[in-house]
């Protein structure tokens, strides 16, 4: 798959923030001005920040003017180790943006776009802290399929035994041969990046950030196999659309026009389902990408730039 690779436009500059006992990684891109909000990209499960290069570089340079835009390697993703913890807690990805916020922006309310799990993330902190966010973008963070307290044995029993899984190394990561490798393996998770050359030198630049070689010359992917285990705790949908209820900001809630993670579960979660939670949000809007899949900040960055210039803009 090796090509031209795909040409940066706006270099991102590294920081890394001591946080919670971690030391955080956050890309940055532009330089704030005194009144602008700063604006924070959030990645989704098994990815990075540099995910969201395609889509910052996409943003028009009036957009950038005087804007300053963060994007953290969530804690055990990227250059940000996770410590020394068999798996991860989903309240700790919010209480992380937290710390960061008052990092960053201690007093001035900010834009806040999440993908995916990081979409989940960004709608529980709007409404747990609806005075620290300004505007929200949520890129496909659709939550997940009701459960029912019946489901609390087996699902603690299911955590119990991944966790013994990790620590026996069962669900240790593969490694990889050469990047191209990686790239080959995020272009079969999202075939927009294998079907021309522009996909393909996405693939080489994000597989490169994506995994890093190791003393064998192996190349690991930057996601530790902790995430792979099951939250210990079922999603209560009573629970979330309390907070939903709480979210007071304008919402822009971004939709690409495949289907393919209602397929994926398989009929348990519905897009009708989804709509239907977002009616507890106040101010809320429904945006589709055109010929998108769930990466749809890699398929279609200009069209989402144009969506988070024209939500976020005023």
């Amino acid at each position: 798959m090796i090509g031209l690779m795909y040409q940066v436009k706006r270099p991102s500059r590294s920081v890394f923030v001591p946080l919670r006992g971690l030391n955080y990684h956050v890309r940055c891109w532009g330089e704030p001005r005194p009144g602008q909000a700063p604006l924070v990209l959030v990645h989704g499960w098994m990815d990075v920040a540099a995910s969201f290069q395609f889509a910052v570089d996409a943003l028009d340079e009036s957009f950038m003017q005087g804007r300053l835009v963060l994007a953290p390697d969530w804690r055990g993703y990227g250059l940000t180790a996770g410590g020394p913890v068999d798996n991860f807690w989903f309240p700790d990805y919010i209480a992380d943006l937290d710390f960061l916020a008052d990092h960053f922006s201690p007093e001035q309310p900010f834009d806040l776009v999440g993908h995916s799990m990081g979409g989940n993330v960004a709608m529980l902190y709007a409404g747990i802290r609806p005075e620290r966010v300004r505007r929200l973008v949520n890129l496909e963070g659709f939550g997940g399929p009701e459960t029912t307290p019946d489901q609390a044995p087996g699902r603690y029993a299911k955590w119990l035994k991944q966790l013994k899984q990790h620590r026996d190394g069962e669900l240790s990561l593969r490694g990889y041969d050469s990047v191209d490798g990686v790239a080959q393996r995020l272009a079969k998770t999202n075939p927009r990046l294998a079907r021309d050359q522009a996909g393909r030198d996405k693939a080489d630049w994000l597989a490169r950030h994506w995994s890093s070689q190791d003393a064998q010359g192996q190349w690991q992917i930057l996601g530790e196999a902790a995430h792979k285990i099951v939250n210990a705790q079922l999603l209560r949908v009573d629970e979330l659309l309390e907070v939903y209820k709480r979210i007071s900001m304008p919402v822009l809630a971004v939709e690409a026009s495949d289907d393919e993670m209602w397929k994926w579960w398989k009929g348990s979660f519905t897009r009708e389902q989804y709509h239907a939670r977002l009616q507890h949000v106040a101010d809320h809007r429904i945006a589709v990408v055109d010929d998108a899949g769930h990466m749809l900040h890699h398929d279609q960055p200009e069209q989402l730039a144009r969506l988070l210039e024209d939500f976020l803009g005023g």
